[in-house]
């Protein structure tokens, strides 16, 4: 059921009322409309959108169009219900109108003047009025240059603190247009790299603009390979450790190109950074920040073991796991660049094994063993997984913290808990 929630004005000057309806596989939407020049018009009474994800825009623009016959971009989140789940329940965001309004329309009134309305310095462009204007104007010029104009209307699938995703149709199939935020700017460079090595591994890059940190890629046909069966899962192991392998000599190229340093080093010192911050360890019981502590001054010592089991430094996805594969009829195809860095490869174990199924969890860590062991003869990834699980527990908190840092306050809701969640995690994990 949605959450009873404070019906009066919030910090931010707006209004969050509820639906008492079952909102499982929904959210209960009210959109904030504004015009080209950012001037708030109004707001359309709240309607029930399909689909409970926050960032998945496009049912909401559809729902909107077919109940109000508005068109709407959607530019940011506003306020949500008391979850950071990142789904469901009541949410209001701000849209931008890009058709004239429907004669007779009545909107609700709304207080331009609000703080959820002032300007915001971490504000991403496409969640102003007219980035996405621009992101498409973008587009359509490049895919004029490669002789695959764009053959109908665009559609906005996504938009949130980590990413726009416009679906451009073409004649040759469809294209997407992808913007990042600064923290994520070095994927259009990441893309080119790994194709030169596994051409067959990344969507193919149309385009690049790294000033707005945007890439058009071509469509990878298939399905989203979250329910993989056991030799497709085996199949995703050994192609990363195969990448990973090649690029082991190739740390240089990975730093120059943008990707963040995880390497030992660098490492100790961001991590021993992020405990230290006054905001991070007010959100820990001091027991916790006690055995935190304990975990960051042993973490040289068992960086020395991990690195005395014989992997390299090189490229890290980042966030691998079956659901960042796609497929259809050819090879899968590995997505979402964004989060890649330079560190241990087994940094890419924790999301992966969390989603296999229990009864191949042990087939599938010895394969990947095996498949360190041919590439690294001696290896031992098997000691390694087990003992990087607190530092990649660590590097996970540092890379929410890194997200909250670098996102508008109305944004974080998606992040808020997570840099402590994973902190508790690396603690539990050292045991």
């Amino acid at each position: 059921m949605a959450r009873d929630l404070d019906r009066g004005a919030g910090a931010d000057g707006l209004t969050l009322d509820t639906m008492a309806e079952d909102d499982e596989g929904f959210r209960n939407v009210r959109l904030v409309l504004c015009g080209a020049d950012g001037a708030i018009l109004g707001a359309l009474p709240r309607i029930r959108a399909p689909e409970p994800w926050w960032p998945e825009v496009e049912p909401v623009a559809d729902a909107a169009h077919e109940r109000f016959g508005v068109a709407i971009v959607v530019l940011r989140l506003l306020v949500t219900s008391a979850s950071d789940e990142g789904r469901g329940g009541d949410v209001d965001y701000l849209a931008e109108v890009v058709a004239p309004l429907p004669t007779g329309l009545v909107l609700e009134p709304v207080d331009g003047e609000a703080p959820a309305f002032r300007d915001e310095p971490l504000r991403m462009p496409w969640a102003r009025p007219g980035g996405v204007a621009a992101s498409l104007a973008w587009a359509d010029e490049r895919l004029d240059e490669l002789g695959r104009p764009r053959s109908g209307p665009a559609r906005q699938v996504k938009s949130w603190n980590l990413s726009s995703l416009l679906r451009l149709p073409t004649e040759q199939g469809a294209a997407w247009c992808k913007s990042v935020p600064p923290f994520m700017g070095h994927e259009g460079a990441i893309l080119e790299l790994v194709a030169g090595s596994a051409p067959d591994l990344v969507p193919s890059r149309l385009a690049v603009d790294p000033l707005s940190r945007t890439v058009l890629l071509d469509d990878v046909a298939g399905e989203d390979l979250f329910d993989a069966d056991e030799p497709a899962l085996l199949e995703m192991v050994r192609r990363l450790v195969a990448l990973q392998a090649a690029f082991a000599g190739r740390t240089d190229d990975l730093l120059a190109a943008g990707l963040p340093d995880w390497r030992r080093a660098s490492f100790v010192r961001s991590a021993e950074r992020l405990v230290r911050r006054a905001d991070v360890r007010s959100e820990l019981e001091p027991h916790l920040l006690e055995q935190l502590d304990a975990l960051i001054a042993d973490l040289p010592r068992r960086l020395t073991d991990l690195e005395a089991c014989g992997l390299p430094e090189t490229l890290v996805h980042g966030d691998f796991h079956p659901g960042n594969w796609r497929a259809g009829d050819g090879r899968p195809v590995l997505l979402d660049w964004g989060d890649s860095g330079v560190g241990h490869p087994l940094f890419d174990t924790p999301a992966f094994l969390e989603r296999v199924p229990p009864e191949a969890l042990g087939r599938i860590r010895d394969a990947w063993a095996g498949a360190w062991r041919a590439e690294r003869p001696g290896s031992d990834a098997g000691r390694a997984a087990e003992l990087i699980q607190p530092v990649a527990a660590l590097r996970k908190a540092l890379i929410y913290r890194t997200f909250l840092d670098g996102i508008e306050p109305t944004e974080r809701v998606y992040h808020r808990d997570d840099p402590g969640r994973w902190l508790r995690a690396a603690v539990d994990a050292a045991g």
